[in-house]
């Protein structure tokens, strides 16, 4: 009676998974909204596979490695843990389309059907796939657009005065062994990220001026362009950390929003940016910066306010990709970066599609 009663029925699993559906799954609910074969066209032409004539161990589907990539991105997971996460739990067999008694990609799988998307640059068509199906369902570009960047960060390396010398200049130590020029990303930059603290009195009297900090980070930047109306990343580049980013605003503009406003904060602020806006057509919404050794004046502080309440929208973008994904670079080179931060782009633009089709819905 002991042995029976620690037997599993048959329908134990279908069980498991409808309380995870009752509890709200939200890989079920994302899977119910984005249809991830609108993909497969992109990924087959990236993957190239034959067609077996020869025989031979059949890969795993494209579409499923795909969502298994997408489940890294979500949750955070290094291939080695990601294998063991598609072995453990049930919602992330699910969402990938797999079985209990089906084989399960190991990590060597993974990090290879990655490598093989990265080499045939295949991240940016599939989020420029996602962004065709958006339009295609009704979210068109509307509002105008609103541009900023981040830094990413990534490992970072240790090196001598020459070493840094070398590898700035875009060349190779003569001493590296190919191991070391394999584990050393020669494509990051150091820059400072500057800030200002602001701590309160204690007393609760007045905060006195806040003292300027600069924080070194080693990495990449990620330049996005998004729409008003939905908050859809619409347009991204990738660059090393010391790239400065009004230099990139050509290439995060959107062509195809149906309205004429750029919304940025002041580092986009130049006559070459607003000339290149007004030879297309579009209307400059840029931070003005205060005057050096003389106060803001009012009207100047006023329109800066009114702007930074709609400006300010880029910033969810940024803080859901680095607080809820945990966004960091850990592999080496801008071509897996472009990658890294491609995936982390596309999967905001799921979550935000499932938010909107949701709150439609109710």
């Amino acid at each position: 009676m002991a042995a029976m009663a620690g037997q599993r029925g048959f329908f134990d699993t279908d069980e498991r998974l409808r309380w995870l559906s009752a509890a709200g799954d939200p890989l079920e609910r994302l899977a119910g909204v984005v249809d991830f074969e609108l993909f497969r066209p992109e990924l087959d032409a990236a993957l190239g596979r034959s067609d077996r004539a020869k025989g031979g161990r059949p890969p795993y589907d494209a579409v499923l490695m795909f969502r298994v990539l997408v489940l890294q991105t979500l949750y955070t997971l290094s291939d080695d843990q990601a294998e063991y996460q598609l072995r453990d739990r049930l919602s992330f067999m699910r969402f990938v389309g797999l079985g209990l008694s089906d084989a399960v990609p190991d990590a060597k799988t993974i990090w290879l059907y990655r490598e093989q998307l990265v080499r045939a640059g295949a991240f940016e068509r599939l989020f420029a796939r996602f962004d065709a199906a958006l339009s295609e369902r009704g979210y068109l570009a509307m509002g105008g657009q609103i541009v900023d960047a981040t830094i990413v960060e990534a490992r970072r390396p240790r090196l001598t005065q020459a070493e840094k010398g070398v590898v700035k200049g875009g060349g190779v130590p003569e001493d590296w062994k190919p191991a070391r020029t394999r584990q050393i990303d020669r494509e990051g930059r150091w820059t400072l990220k500057r800030g200002k603290t602001k701590p309160r009195p204690p007393d609760g009297s007045a905060r006195a001026a806040a003292p300027e900090i600069a924080v070194p980070m080693f990495g990449y930047k990620n330049h996005v362009g998004i729409d008003r109306a939905h908050g859809f990343v619409r347009r991204f580049k990738v660059t090393h950390a010391a790239a400065h980013d009004g230099a990139q605003l050509g290439a995060v503009l959107d062509p195809a929003n149906t309205a004429s406003a750029v919304w940025a904060d002041t580092a986009y602020r130049s006559s070459a940016n607003i000339a290149m806006l007004e030879a297309r057509g579009l209307e400059p919404q840029f931070q003005r910066p205060k005057p050096r050794g003389k106060p803001m004046p009012r009207h100047v502080a006023r329109g800066n306010a009114r702007r930074a309440r709609i400006r300010s929208r880029v910033e969810h973008v940024f803080a859901a990709q680095k607080r809820r994904f945990d966004l960091v670079i850990r592999t080496v080179g801008k071509a897996r970066a472009t990658a890294k931060l491609a995936l982390a782009n596309l999967a905001y633009n799921f979550t935000r599609y499932l938010w909107l089709e949701t709150r439609t819905a109710a």
